[in-house]
């Protein structure tokens, strides 16, 4: 039987945990809708943008730059402070969810993880239950399973299966590639590999 892994991505993790929280306090508006942004406090600085909405990532702030530069670009940002304990309790209550349906899963970080498919069905339950959304990548193994969480979000499912990979991903920029990072990126380009299909 072919393999099928997920990969399953919290939806923008700390901006979201943090929307869910306001809510359940009574605030009006869903900062996930808004250009809102998580960092931490200027004045001890930590004016460092960890996490941002949608629409403040199609305005071009996102992290990690600073509330000065974001600013810059919006000067009406709402700003909220991380609480990472909020952030722990939402990610183990999801991540204990899962564990529960799926017994071959593993924790990849506080926001996601990999799943060997059983039923999608059981998936679903996520943001009814929880109040947030997710992405689901799916794929042969974790590599594909992983940049298909990533091709369009929010809560999205998308498929990479080894016979999807030429149409899907060969034309994308060599930054696409999961792992690959800025210093790794620098030296392929300078061997003039610029895409996926180059490497």
């Amino acid at each position: 039987m072919e393999r099928i892994v997920l990969h399953i991505d919290v939806n923008s993790a700390f901006l979201s945990w943090s929307a869910v929280k306001l809510l359940e306090e009574g605030y009006k508006k869903d900062i996930r809708n808004e250009v809102a942004v998580v960092a931490g406090d200027p004045k001890k600085r930590h004016g460092i943008i960890v996490a941002a909405s949608i629409p403040a990532k199609k305005l071009g702030i996102k992290a990690p730059i600073n509330l000065y530069e974001a600013r810059r670009k919006y000067k009406d940002l709402i700003v909220v402070k991380p609480d990472y304990n909020y952030y722990y309790q939402k990610s183990k209550a999801m991540m204990d969810f899962l564990k529960k349906l799926f017994p071959e899963f593993q924790q990849y970080s506080i926001d996601e993880c990999f799943i060997e498919y059983t039923s999608m069905k059981r998936i679903y339950g996520i943001y009814k239950r929880f109040g947030f959304t997710v992405n689901v990548g799916i794929g042969n193994n974790k590599l594909c399973a992983k940049m298909a969480s990533d091709f369009e979000k929010p809560n999205k499912v998308h498929t990479l299966y080894e016979y999807e990979f030429k149409d899907k991903v060969w034309n994308l920029d060599i930054s696409e590639l999961f792992m690959a990072g800025k210093s790794s990126c620098k030296k392929l380009r300078e061997l003039n590999i610029n895409t996926i299909k180059d490497l």
